[in-house]
């Protein structure tokens, strides 16, 4: 006899009990195994200052989805968990809780007792948010787990720096770098937040050399790096400048000579169409300052200050020091006007201060080399095969866009805490890079001199995690993990960072390992709030996963996010969305409740088998039409789910298993079969089939929902595992984690039988609907006739199919002829091919009310449409609004035009009736 299940489905009692379980066990654990094709997954790693968001939650439902899929397939699965040492975000953090705790900066604290405290922080604080990933479910092999600075990782990192050194791939320059002055470090482009900052344009007068009462106006939203112009650019097309170009301008306040240059990126719409130059301070001049030869000059000072180029302004902040020179040209004349301006000002996200483009000595690796092989990774050969697939393909556009275009990356970072740069330099400079910190009195190996010092600065954080394919599997060792589980196979990743991380980790695994690193990148959607804006901290509209957790379950929200991410859509999410997956997760524990709670004699039946006869039932042997019926759904849900996680459609998996079960399982399988439980209808041998079938389905629902609800479903097929073990004469396996994938039969598919069965309900769904439509009291027992078109249509409805109909649709009778005569007083619904059903109605509605009832529908209907289409010619309306918004009001007018249409047959139906 099964264990009784509780009646309510409570989440919170179980999420912990079966994850420490599949734990315990070593349930997750990748063992290498010969006999195995391995399927390996490297998470992306979460930064270790990070905190579950609803991006994560999303991202690793799917990789679990995956590869919990994987492993009930027979796959050697490695899932391999991590966390990144995030260099700025960590620092920021610690020197935060300095400051609050001990009233001291990490300067004055020193090099070496800054990082120790970034350690004990780290030790503390680093795995909450891996601890949140179990919470999750996450079938990670948690005895794998890397960190980006951990032994085996760093001696990677080395390796790869001096291997680019000695290659000439890596190099100090002195280029146009991202500037952080209150962090005081180059930043890389993922780092940066561009935000709308309302501000203002200022047209500045640039006199004319030797015509001091001439002027070529110039607007700009930066002032104050006016001290590093060296050009003032114009269109060459453009016809108002045509007669300066080459002549020369005096910068104002400084008093130095300038060119106005032609230059084709110059905006002819722009302000005045001149332009400034500022070469060491905008990349867009720098580009143009390269071009033209211009000098370059660098105004600031790395904390934000004016240099000795400002003058009079020297060491005034930048802010601070725009205000007080715009004053100052105003009063001699030189500013023209003022405008309001709004631009977007790219920010630092770590400081939140505005990022400045700034000339910096700086490391950087060459980048068009190491290109090449991952451009072709995902270019499609003569056959149209790719190494590298991207789902959707369309994100491989951005991919292949940056890297067609890409420049040298500057990997070097003015902090403490990270990959410090494997460099050393004697007395004169010189540098080496090596793999091992050298050791005390170790000479240059060019100059044979004492090396002095390491290179202060760290590397790019994203200089170890593109490495993070293999070196967490043991590179540059050539371990047996890296052997077999190399290269990997499925990476899921948000959009935002295809060319920083993504196409990073192809370069980097073609140049030290010769091959790509995996061979799908999926792109996952965009979680937006309510409204279709980004969540964000700022603007407080994020949701929390483990408040949700709390509220819904965890299966609940990992059933909901696939089921609203459609390929190539964002998500737009609230709270009450989770109730979907929620509502599904009840009506599987109720149906598998019911299900199981009619299984207390299956044991004994069994038991007075033959041997042959529990073979028969084992193999699956079906007599019934309803069990023909949903052995028949279950192959096809099979087929369907299999594929689509094949193809990574995790939507549309959600989505068939959904249905499959709601639909085809609980609303019409269960409800047909009760009869054959409850009241012994066609014998004991009939009961005992519809059990077997039973456990045989039920037993298939939770093995492919496993993948996306796991809880909920181990919780149910440990109950159901004793009435496996008594129909299959066998030890089920330990967990649903190490289960069998179901596998789909083409003679287990019962298409006759289906067809059979969806005419039945194709009959019952009208009647319904015709009692719906008339509110007919759902006990208010009526009569029904089936006219068919043909004799095959009629054996399609035997007696048995006929008495469900009836059960199901509570009618008193069903007659079912070749070209039945419709009765006087009755409601129709055509089937199609010349089928229909019809309701005698005769003395069960008061025919004038439901003429009043239809008619106003009908003119509430109208009321609706109208409005509807009033808003949708308002042009104003249809162009300003939101275009989501609008096609939404015309999706509704059509829905309601349809629904029109019904309630005006009804009210000609029924007033046809009245007039018998």
């Amino acid at each position: 006899m099964p264990a009784e299940m509780p009646p309510r489905f409570q989440p919170g009692t179980i999420e912990t009990k079966w994850y420490e379980f599949w734990t315990d066990h070593e349930l997750f654990k990748a063992v290498r195994d010969i006999r195995k094709k391995p399927f390996s997954i490297m998470i992306p790693p979460p930064n270790v200052t990070g905190v579950l968001h609803m991006g994560h939650a999303l991202n690793n439902t799917l990789q679990d989805i995956v590869a919990r899929f994987k492993r009930m397939q027979g796959f050697c699965v490695l899932w391999l968990p991590g966390t990144d040492h995030a260099g700025i975000a960590t620092q920021a953090v610690v020197e935060k809780k300095l400051l609050a705790e001990q009233k001291v900066t990490r300067n004055e604290l020193g090099r070496e007792k800054f990082l120790e405290e970034v350690w004990k922080w780290k030790d503390e604080y680093g795995n909450r948010i891996l601890n949140q990933l179990k919470k999750l479910g996450a079938s990670c092999d948690w005895s794998r787990t890397r960190f980006t600075m951990d032994e085996g990782l760093t001696r990677a990192v080395r390796e790869s720096f001096v291997k680019l050194w000695h290659k000439g791939l890596v190099y100090r320059g002195y280029r146009m770098i991202n500037w952080d002055c209150k962090l005081q470090t180059a930043i890389s482009d993922d780092e940066i937040e561009t935000t709308e900052t309302r501000g203002h344009l200022w047209y500045i007068r640039y006199p004319i050399k030797d015509q001091p009462e001439k002027f070529v106006v110039v607007a700009t939203t930066r002032p104050e790096t006016m001290f590093g112009d060296t050009a003032v650019a114009v269109n060459p097309d453009d016809e108002r400048f045509s007669n300066l170009v080459g002549k020369h301008l005096i910068l104002p306040i400084v008093g130095r000579e300038i060119p106005v240059i032609a230059d084709d990126s110059v905006n002819p719409e722009f302000g005045t169409g001149a332009v400034k130059v500022t070469p060491g301070h905008d990349f867009n001049d720098y580009e143009r300052g390269q071009r033209h030869n211009l000098p370059m000059i660098n105004v600031l000072n790395k904390d934000g200050t004016l240099n000795e180029q400002g003058g009079k302004y020297q060491g005034i902040e930048r802010l601070k020091a725009r205000k007080q020179l715009v004053e100052e040209l105003d009063g001699i004349g030189l500013i023209e006007r003022v405008e309001d301006y709004t631009n977007n000002v790219p920010h630092s996200d770590r400081s939140k201060t505005p990022v400045e483009p700034l000339l910096s000595e700086q490391w950087f690796v060459k980048m068009k080399e190491l290109a090449q092989p991952a451009i072709a990774d995902v270019k499609p050969d003569e056959e149209g095969k790719r190494e590298i697939t991207f789902v959707p393909e369309r994100w491989e556009k951005v991919y292949l866009s940056w890297l067609e275009n890409v420049r040298d990356w500057c990997i070097s970072r003015q902090l403490w805490w990270g990959h410090r740069i494997p460099v050393w330099y004697d007395a004169d400079g010189n540098a080496v890079a090596l793999k091992e910190d050298p050791a005390e009195g170790a000479l240059h190996p060019d100059s044979g001199k004492p090396l002095v010092r390491q290179d202060d600065d760290v590397l790019d954080t994203w200089a170890s995690s593109w490495l993070w394919p293999f070196s967490t599997l043991g590179w540059p060792e050539k371990t047996a993990d890296l052997g077999y589980f190399y290269p990997t196979h499925f990476l899921s990743t948000a959009r935002d960072i295809i060319y920083l991380w993504v196409a990073r980790m192809v370069m980097a695994s073609h140049e030290f390992m010769d091959e790509k690193p995996f061979s799908t990148v999926y792109i996952h959607a965009t979680v937006l709030d309510a409204s279709g804006q980004r969540m964000s901290k700022t603007k407080g509209n994020g949701i929390d996963p483990l408040v949700m957790f709390e509220q819904w379950g965890v299966d609940a929200v990992r059933l909901t996010l696939p089921l609203l991410t459609s390929e190539g859509q964002d998500i737009k999410l609230s709270e009450s969305k989770f109730e979907m997956g929620r509502n599904f997760c009840n009506k599987l524990w109720n149906a598998s409740r019911f299900a199981i709670s009619n299984l207390d004699d299956f044991e004994e039946a069994i038991g007075k088998l033959s041997e042959t006869e529990r073979a028969g039932l084992n193999e699956g042997q079906v007599v019934e039409l309803e069990d023909c019926f949903i052995e028949g759904r279950f192959t096809n849900a099979v087929v369907d789910v299999t594929d689509a996680l094949e193809r990574y459609k995790f939507n549309e998996a959600a989505q068939a298993m959904y249905h499959f079960v709601w639909d085809d399982f609980c609303d019409w399988y269960l409800e047909v079969v009760k009869p054959r439980l409850y009241d012994g209808k066609g014998g004991e041998r009939s009961k005992l089939r519809a059990q077997t079938t039973l456990v045989r389905v039920l037993d298939g629902i939770l093995k492919m929902l496993h993948p996306i609800i796991p809880f909920v479903t181990e919780e149910i097929w440990q109950t159901l595992r004793p009435m496996l073990a008594v129909l299959r004469g066998d030890t089920p396996e330990l967990s649903l984690v190490i289960a069998q994938w179901p596998k789909a039969s083409k003679d287990r598919l019962f298409e006759p039988e289906q067809k059979r069965f969806a005419f039945m309900q194709d009959v019952t769904r009208a009647v319904r609907n015709i009692r719906a439509e008339h509110s007919l009291d759902p006990k208010t027992p009526i009569e029904g006739v089936l006219s068919v078109s043909d004799k095959a249509t009629l054996d399609l409805l035997g007696e048995a199919e006929r008495d469900t109909v009836c059960k199901l649709a509570g009618l008193s009778s069903l007659t079912v002829a070749v070209g039945a005569k419709k009765p006087e007083a009755s409601a129709t619904v055509v089937l199609g091919n010349g089928n229909e059903v019809f309701v005698n109605l005769e003395g069960l509605i008061d025919y004038a009310m439901e003429l009043l009832r239809l008619e106003a529908n009908q003119a509430k209907l109208t009321e609706g449409i109208n409005k509807l289409k009033r808003k949708l010619e308002n042009l104003n309306y249809v162009e300003r609004a939101p275009k989501d918004v609008v096609q939404r009001d015309r999706d509704r007018v059509s829905e309601l035009v349809t629904e029109l249409e019904r309630i005006e047959k009804h009210i000609e139906e029924v007033k046809a009736m009245a007039k018998r």
